[in-house]
């Protein structure tokens, strides 16, 4: 994530912070939390808001990107340094960083559209496969 792109979430994440897990705008009442990652290159931490998937008792982020045709950098930086941790409202804890593939990634994606609708928008946009992550607590 660029400097940039990290001021521009600084009002959002101080937001849920704030309000335990809770935000305003375009992500009221969406499922929100902050992923610690590291770096790939600069081995700094960063953080990223993003929505998730609780599915079956496990948890999932996409890499959507709004549909982007690249890749987000957190996704590049966790396929580099699996170890992150997550932020909810109410804890953080260490987890490990699975990409999924083939059906269980179409399974996951196909659940997340049924909920939120621009997810499948934004892989129509896009020409990339969507990466579908799962979060391993404590692993």
């Amino acid at each position: 994530m660029s400097d940039k792109q990290e001021d521009s979430n600084a009002p959002l994440i101080r937001e849920f912070r704030a309000n335990h897990g809770q935000v305003g705008g375009n992500f009221q009442g969406a499922p929100l939390l902050l992923l610690h990652t590291t770096g790939a290159k600069s081995g700094l931490e960063r953080v990223h808001p993003m929505m998730y998937l609780d599915s079956d008792g496990r948890r999932f982020v996409f890499a959507s990107k709004a549909g982007a045709d690249t890749n987000p950098d957190w996704y590049h930086n966790l396929v580099a340094n699996p170890s992150v941790r997550v932020e909810t409202g109410d804890e953080t804890y260490p987890a490990t960083a699975r990409p999924l593939e083939g059906a269980e990634r179409d399974r996951i994606y196909s659940e997340q559209v049924s909920r939120f609708p621009g997810f499948g928008e934004y892989q129509e946009k896009t020409s990339r496969r969507i990466p579908v992550v799962e979060l391993l607590r404590g692993a």
